[in-house]
């Protein structure tokens, strides 16, 4: 059978192509009053409202825009701890052990796989990759220039650090603030249709279209509440959950109020 694979965290699934009909960019909802914990809301979609999922509640991770706001904390801390590191070694002649590539850091390798569709959102990515990439530029130039002059290297540190790294922190403290947009950016709607009920379930990424052989599905009873399991299949290294239905969860299961 053809599925589609996707990531929620670090866990994979697949679902039957047969059962999507779409797969969309996440949306802002609308909210649905007294629902399931794990109902984000509810959306347009092809002149039908349909309820929308969340597979990370599921499974019992913590919200993707909660996860967001702990990475851009670390990104943000990292570099703090590399500014200090810099100046311990411009002015202390401390050995600077960290890269001063702007595509090795934690937020180089983040903003190398990070699109969105939102205006606003890549207007400030553009601002960010380029002072960015002058911050640790300049970095790299106070450090050459250190190694011949101390006090010239100094010079420049106290010249342009202070406003270079101010710049990519408030960028930073933006991504933060924008987290539930940055988060829909990167998040997928899987279109679902089960008996007749159609609804989206929200994953993390698509990470692949495959045709599996159902026979090398090492079956399992195990269902995650009202979502049911068929088994693990190993797609392409990666040991795969392969799901047999999901069905919109009611109130009174042990995953709902």
């Amino acid at each position: 059978m053809d599925v589609i694979v996707f990531r929620v965290g670090i866990n994979h699934y697949a679902l039957n192509i047969e059962n999507i009909q779409r797969i969309v960019q996440a949306v802002e909802l609308t909210s649905v009053p007294g629902s399931h914990r794990l109902i984000d809301g509810m959306m347009n979609y092809e002149k039908n409202v349909v309820k929308v999922f969340n597979f990370r509640k599921l499974i019992e991770l913590p919200i993707y825009e909660e996860e967001l706001q702990k990475d851009f904390i670390a990104i943000k801390n990292g570099h703090e701890a590399y500014v200090a590191d810099l100046e311990n070694s411009v002015f202390h002649d401390a050995a600077f052990l960290r890269s001063t590539s702007p595509y090795t850091c934690s937020l180089g390798k983040w903003l190398a796989t990070f699109n969105s569709h939102d205006d606003d959102i890549s207007k400030l990515l553009k601002h960010l990759v380029l002072h960015h990439r002058n911050f640790h530029n300049i970095s790299a130039n106070i450090l050459e220039i250190h190694k011949n002059n101390k006090e010239e290297a100094i010079a420049l540190y106290k010249k342009e650090i202070k406003n270079a790294i101010t710049t990519v922190l408030g960028d930073i403290n933006t991504l933060i603030q924008e987290r539930k947009t940055v988060a829909n950016s990167l998040q997928k709607l899987v279109i679902y249709e089960n008996n007749g009920s159609q609804f989206a379930i929200k994953v993390d990424a698509i990470e692949d279209i495959v045709n599996v052989n159902e026979k090398k599905i090492i079956y399992s009873s195990d269902n995650i509440g009202e979502t049911e399991l068929l088994g693990i299949l190993d797609i392409k290294g990666v040991l795969v959950n392969i799901i047999k239905s999901v069905k919109l969860p009611t109130k009174g299961d042990k995953y709902g109020n």
